[in-house]
């Protein structure tokens, strides 16, 4: 089970990125409205060197197109390293809906909330 909190109105969890031997802990926000896994601002790309993989294009809720590029990553997601894309974005870093496929999230939407994300049954 993963465990955050609810900070500025937002569900929040600490994720450890890493790749060849550097990694970093990262407080990223729980964003429903975001499909792809997880999106790190420039800096942090930078810091951890994240291997450039591809551009790719989004839509945004307003309708406009935005290009983006995308690194491939890895995160530590219930103890165990998994392999994911990154998109790099220079916002606060976002827990989109494909890293939480197959998982329960429950947030206790006020300041200092629970939350909890939990593997779903087979």
């Amino acid at each position: 089970m993963i465990t955050g909190v609810v900070r500025s109105g937002a569900g929040r969890i600490r994720l450890l990125v890493r790749i060849q031997g550097r990694e970093r802990e990262v407080e990223a926000i729980i964003d429903t409205g975001y499909t792809a896994l997880l999106t790190l601002p420039p800096k942090l790309v930078v810091a951890l060197g994240l291997r450039w993989k591809k551009v790719d294009r989004c839509t945004l809720a307003d309708g406009s197109v935005c290009l983006f590029h995308v690194y491939a990553a890895r995160v530590v997601w219930e103890g165990k390293e998994r392999r994911i894309l990154v998109d790099e974005a220079d916002a606060e870093p976002l827990v989109g809906m494909r890293l939480l496929k197959g998982f329960e999230l429950r947030m206790q939407v006020r300041s200092q909330g629970k939350v909890t994300i939990k593997r779903l049954p087979n």
